[in-house]
C-alpha cells in the first residue's frame, strides 16, 4: 500500500543535524505513526514520505524551510529577574511554557542570563537547522473513521485516548 493522504503510516528513524549528532531516534521506543496529510510532522519529511511503501528505506535531508523554520531573532525578548517573583531558578537552557499575547503556549528557552534580566528564546530548538532522517516504512494502512475525524494515529505509536 502506497503512502498517500489519510493513511496511518509507522516509521523507525534516526533523526541528526548537519554534523551527524542524534538528536532523536525510534528505536526503544516503537515507531512513530502519524496520520499522512494532516500536518502531523515536519512538512519535509511528510513530503518526502508520499509515495513510499512498507519496507522503504531512504535518507532525507531537510532544509530548515520545510522543517521547523528559520530562526527569528524577533523571537528573542529581554525580561526583567523581578517579573518571575523568585519562582525560578534561572539556569542556561532551561525550557519552560508561556502565554504569547494571542493566549497560545509556547515554550522558551533561556539563553543568557544578565545581572538584572534573562534572555527568552521563543525559536523552535531545531529552527535554522537542516536535519536529516533516516528512515524505515513500517507500516501503511487506511485510518479509521475516528482517526479521520480526530485528525491523528491512535493506538501504538499514534495518540491513545
Amino acid at each position: 500500500m502506497e503512502i498517500t493522504e489519510n493513511k496511518i503510516v509507522g516509521i523507525e528513524y534516526t533523526l541528526t543535524d548537519s554534523e551527524g549528532t542524534v538528536l532523536d531516534k525510534s528505536e526503544g521506543r516503537g515507531p512513530l505513526a502519524y496520520l499522512h496529510g494532516k500536518g502531523g510532522i515536519i512538512p519535509g519529511l511528510e513530503q518526502e514520505l508520499s509515495g513510499k511503501q512498507v519496507g522503504d528505506e531512504f535518507e532525507a535531508v531537510i532544509p530548515p524551510e520545510r522543517a521547523y523554520g528559520a530562526r527569528q531573532d524577533n523571537l528573542l525578548s529581554r525580561v526583567p529577574k523581578e517579573a518571575f517573583n523568585g519562582q525560578l531558578e534561572f539556569e542556561l537552557g532551561l525550557q519552560f511554557p508561556v502565554q504569547d499575547p494571542q493566549g497560545n503556549q509556547r515554550m522558551v528557552t533561556i539563553v543568557h542570563i544578565e545581572e538584572e534580566s534573562i534572555v527568552l528564546d521563543a525559536n523552535h530548538p531545531l529552527a535554522g537547522v537542516e536535519l536529516t532522517f533516516k528512515v524505515k516504512v513500517v507500516e501503511v494502512r487506511d485510518a479509521t473513521e475516528e482517526e479521520l475525524t480526530h485528525g491523528h494515529s491512535h493506538g501504538e505509536g499514534g495518540h491513545s485516548h
